[in-house]
């Protein structure tokens, strides 16, 4: 299988390097610095269990370099990044390739593929000009969640924090249960990250929505680690109803979640103190995920009348730091006294 992996940052790094250590024909797209220590160097993953001794050689590309067609591509680009670039990806498989969008938060294609009372809604938030739903016929999506907590430390090196969780997540749209998903998983596993195929998947996604859309946001604005805020009293409590407000979110939409809010603050208070993929790009300066983690949050619960008071706090303040990034060229990180 010719395999892809367009948006070779943390995630797609790792999984690209994963996937040529064990010898897959695997391509990854990547550009500047992050290219240029891919083609001169190889990939460094550094963590006590998917680490790897040596830098791992791969076959690194700039857009537009690739050789289509693909049989799979995963699209590691952030969800805010896909419209830009919709076209050139859609063009480089052929018509039965297999896309893979694992990215954080709600999916532009959530009330497609199933019955559901706003089936056929497109969330504005996420697609508003219809790109994404042109684009990439249903029959070519799967739908994926990766946990993978990883931090891009420098070009091509890549720091991995190993846990009990880590694996991808497959699902098709419309829930059914398809021999390529467990194809798919297959090769993950191989790789050495866990494959799940599951018959929803968006259960799983309003799941990692209850650390994305609390963790990421507030970290980003505090500076801070999902460990440091659990930890903090007033953060902790905060992170208490907007938790809340996520979980009446799911329900309604239709994906009620069995969780018990205190004790998912609890166990992040002993996370690996690591920063979100949020945080990491505010002290780059880079725009910032919020479509699909926080702002489509609130849309949906404006479609399904759910109030989310704490979440649109978080929202502005959110929204206007990255305003102050994108629009300032700021970033926004820690500064060492003396």
């Amino acid at each position: 299988m010719k395999i892809l992996i367009y948006g070779a940052g943390a995630i797609g790094g790792f999984f690209g390097a994963s996937l040529a250590a064990i010898g897959e024909d695997v391509t990854l797209v990547a550009r500047g610095a992050q290219y240029d220590a891919m083609v001169s160097r190889g990939i460094i993953l550094e963590g006590p269990k998917s680490g790897r001794p040596d830098p791992i050689k791969v076959r690194a590309v700039r857009p537009g370099e690739e050789k289509p067609p693909y049989d799979l591509i995963f699209v590691t680009l952030k969800a805010h990044q896909l419209a830009a670039a919709a076209t050139h990806v859609r063009s480089l498989g052929g018509k039965d390739a297999m896309f893979v969008f694992p990215q954080n938060g709600i999916p532009w294609w959530y009330f497609e593929g199933i019955e559901s009372p706003y089936k056929g809604t497109r969330l504005k938030t996420l697609d508003p000009e219809g790109v994404l739903s042109r684009t990439f016929a249903p029959p070519n999506l799967i739908g994926g969640i990766a946990f993978k907590p990883s931090d891009l430390v420098a070009p091509a090196h890549i720091r991995l924090a190993d846990s009990d969780a880590d694996s991808l997540t497959l699902g098709e749209i419309d829930n059914s249960m398809t021999p390529r998903l467990q194809a798919i998983a297959k090769i993950a596993t191989a790789a050495g990250w866990t494959g799940k195929p599951v018959s929803d998947l968006r259960k799983g996604k309003w799941t990692k929505l209850l650390s994305n859309a609390v963790w990421n946001t507030m970290g980003s604005l505090t500076q801070s680690t999902a460990t440091d805020l659990a930890s903090f009293a007033q953060t902790a409590k905060l992170a208490l109803a907007m938790t809340r407000e996520v979980i009446a979110l799911a329900t309604a939409a239709g994906s009620p979640l069995e969780v018990d809010a205190e004790a998912l603050i609890a166990a992040s208070a002993k996370r690996v103190p690591l920063p979100s993929s949020t945080l990491q790009d505010a002290r780059s300066g880079r725009t910032l995920e919020l479509d699909a983690i926080l702002n489509s949050l609130l849309e949906i619960g404006q479609l399904v009348g759910v109030a989310t008071p704490n979440l649109e706090v978080i929202a502005a303040c959110a929204n206007m730091l990255n305003q102050r990034i994108t629009m300032d060229g700021v970033a926004i990180k820690p500064v060492k006294s003396g």
